[in-house]
């Protein structure tokens, strides 16, 4: 079994919550949890170096299957000996299986219990992903954490195509656990679960408790953060995590908001990443706490010309060490490149501090 060199240990329970701390063993090294993985979709975390990354703290980054194998492709990868050599990361790596983006970037063609066919969303060319082959290509990758394949639904679908389209995605899921386990490529990998079922509460505790019988290492709730309201997206949140067994590690998929963030671990969630954090950076947005409330604002506002203050006056990232408001959007107005990299370092390293914070806060509550 290629799991052997992975393990996950809850260190601490808090009392007033089922918040929880962690320790999740690759061997990349060991990942504290909770923990929020930025995203390298292509290998790369858009206007961030690693060693930047590094810096601000980062113990995991996230990768993307689909994406990688359209660009540079497994052939590549395969002749770095992964994707870590490749970009340089030699911490952990967790890959998602690019179902999402199927669904969402490629011109879909077909569905079938087998495999998905579709096509690239770069030239065209037609393309079938079954899950052994997602499973193949992130042996190639790497990744210490993968994903299995699963059907992405929108929010909106009826009950009776979630109903029909969990089974679909557990048939897929247990083919990739057969594929991972029976058929090891020469990396040590955990193969994680994704839990789906809409906006049903029901169809997600089906979904949970036949993958949970399946024994995979951890479990990833999938399909939320697509459009619905936070109350919805908490509601499942709040019911989903009661299903996956407490010594398994649990993985929130595309979730970045400071406040569903906090929510989210309050629940017993260890992970999460989205790309939320270096994409308001490319748009001149930051995080900030303002009379203690988490708020996003734009460094284009004009009342930031003079001002000498850092983008939030309790960040020790090295962008608000080093840099004002006013230099910020002197650099955002001059289409200065720089301006993205500053300002995703804060946005990374904020969501980053955040979740030291609170996991000083569950170390408190564990308490006696």
């Amino acid at each position: 079994m290629n799991q052997t060199q992975f393990s996950f240990t809850v260190t601490q329970q808090s009392k007033t919550s089922k918040a929880r701390l962690g320790v999740l063993k690759t061997p990349h090294g060991d990942i504290e949890t909770p923990v929020f993985m930025p995203v390298g979709t292509l290998g790369s975390v858009k206007a961030m170096l690693p060693e930047m990354l590094l810096n601000e703290g980062a113990q995991i980054i996230l990768a993307n299957t689909y994406h990688l194998y359209l660009r540079p492709g497994v052939e590549v990868l395969d002749s770095f000996g992964g994707l870590h050599e490749f970009m340089n990361w030699h911490k952990p790596i967790l890959t998602d299986s690019g179902g999402f983006q199927v669904f969402s970037l490629g011109q879909l063609n077909k569905v079938t219990d087998h495999s998905v066919i579709f096509r690239s969303h770069l030239d065209g060319s037609l393309i079938e992903l079954t899950p052994e082959k997602v499973i193949q290509i992130q042996q190639s990758i790497g990744a210490d954490i993968i994903m299995p394949l699963d059907e992405c639904l929108p929010p909106d679908v009826s009950k009776d195509v979630v109903a029909k389209s969990i089974k679909r995605t557990t048939s897929w899921e247990r083919r990739c656990l057969e594929q991972h386990l029976n058929k090891p490529g020469i990396h040590k990998q955990a193969l994680f679960a994704i839990i789906q079922g809409g906006m049903y509460e029901d169809l997600r505790e089906e979904s949970a408790k036949d993958l949970v019988a399946l024994d995979f290492f951890g479990y990833a709730i999938g399909g939320l953060s697509v459009g619905e309201g936070k109350d919805s997206m908490y509601r499942l949140i709040q019911s989903t995590v009661d299903h996956i067994p407490q010594t398994k590690p649990r993985y929130l998929m595309g979730v970045g908001e400071p406040v569903d963030l906090e929510y989210a671990i309050s629940q017993g969630i260890d992970m999460f990443d989205c790309v939320l954090p270096t994409r308001l950076a490319r748009h001149g947005a930051f995080f900030s706490k303002v009379d203690g409330m988490e708020v996003t604002s734009s460094i284009k506002k004009k009342e930031y010309e003079f001002d000498k203050t850092p983008l939030d006056v309790n960040c020790n990232c090295y962008t608000c060490r080093s840099y004002s408001k006013a230099y910020l959007r002197h650099l955002w107005r001059n289409k200065e490149l720089s301006a993205m990299t500053l300002m995703s370092i804060h946005n990374v390293s904020y969501l980053m501090q955040l979740v030291k914070a609170v996991k000083k806060k569950i170390l408190q509550e564990s308490k006696p």
